[in-house]
């Protein structure tokens, strides 16, 4: 089967990382594969290594041609402003496409992006909550949930040892996101505020950078208990030194990094939000704690470290969940849709 994936984002995110490991699976597979991407983008340097046909598209108004899907079953879109590059090529050349919807905010119903779910043959979202964001707005759609799947990496065992040095005796906690102003980094500062007092062994590291970066430092001042370590470009270093993984986020579309935690053997905590809870069971492979409470964030923080059995017990416990998200069982969803979609 040939598929015709796009993804015009310029930056790097999870979203771009979960589209790549989809991509390099399906290479593994036999698909041929086309893909759409920004020049100026980290992904499509990613696609540079793969056996893959790259076309440059930094807009999605660029690089229509029939030429580009002719040979293609389908369309796939992983990223916001890509469903209407498949718009105008589904238009022009009579492509059908589908949409990966990563986020779980309300679909606006503005006449473009109407039209260009409308005409979708099928849209999949990534966790309950976005499926029924989905269902919602577009009553009609052919709607599909299939997750993420966590995505791996090195380590470096010099790196890692100089971690364990550096935080020697602590009990190490990673907040690993960008800094936008949904995903919670107020709500770790203030709880890193409680555990400083009640809780002298345990740091909390956040891993990230953006927009909100500058004011977080200004709330932070003074803390001896976190630290803001910057972006990361390896996570399996991290994730070797960290007892524990808090994602406090406001909202999330799934949470690909506590994925990417839970695989590499972290026990969570995390936000009753979004898609988190497809992830993580209160009580099973994590704790869910209420949006905006740094009072019950903390808590949850202490009591898991008071408390190695228990961290045990979720990090077995999320192995087994894991499951449902493994990259093999996630592909061969997409490829039943894109079956069913050709059909």
């Amino acid at each position: 089967m040939k598929i015709c994936h796009v993804n015009l984002a310029s930056g790097y995110h999870g979203g771009e990382n979960q589209t790549l490991q989809l991509i390099q699976h399906q290479v593994k597979l036999g698909y041929e594969l086309t893909v759409v991407a920004n020049p100026k983008s980290p992904f499509f340097d990613a696609m540079k290594q793969l056996n893959v046909t790259l076309i440059q598209a930094s807009h999605f108004t660029k690089a229509h041609a029939r030429s580009i899907t002719q040979d293609c079953s389908l369309v796939h879109v992983h990223e916001g402003r890509a469903i209407y590059w498949a718009l105008i090529q589904s238009l022009l050349y009579d492509v059908p496409y589908i949409v990966t919807r990563r986020i779980d905010n309300k679909l606006k119903k503005k006449w473009l992006a109407n039209l260009a779910y409308s005409k979708a043959s099928a849209v999949i979202g990534l966790s309950t909550e976005i499926v029924n964001r989905i269902e919602d707005a577009y009553p009609d759609l052919t709607v599909f949930k299939i997750p993420s799947s966590p995505v791996t990496y090195p380590s470096n065992s010099d790196v890692v040892a100089q971690l364990h040095q550096r935080f020697q005796d602590k009990f190490v906690v990673i907040h690993a996101a960008n800094m936008v102003s949904h995903k919670g980094f107020d709500i770790t500062i203030e709880a890193a505020k409680l555990l400083e007092i009640t809780n002298s062994s345990i740091h909390i590291c956040l891993l990230g950078d953006g927009p909100e970066r500058a004011d977080l430092e200004v709330r932070a001042h003074g803390l001896s208990n976190l630290s803001f370590e910057g972006k990361q470009s390896n996570m399996g270093d991290w994730f070797r030194v960290a007892n524990l993984q808090i994602h406090p986020s406001y909202s999330e579309g799934l949470g690909s990094v506590i994925l990417e935690g839970a695989s590499a053997g972290l026990p969570i905590v995390a936000s009753d939000t979004g898609g988190i809870p497809d992830i993580i069971e209160q009580g099973y492979n994590g704790l869910l704690v209420k949006p905006g409470s740094p009072q019950e964030l903390a808590q949850a923080i202490a009591s898991l470290e008071q408390e190695p059995a228990l961290r045990e017990t979720f990090i077995s416990n999320g192995q087994e969940k894991l499951k449902m998200f493994d990259i093999n069982f996630t592909a061969q969803q997409y490829a039943k849709v894109y079956e069913q979609v050709t059909k």
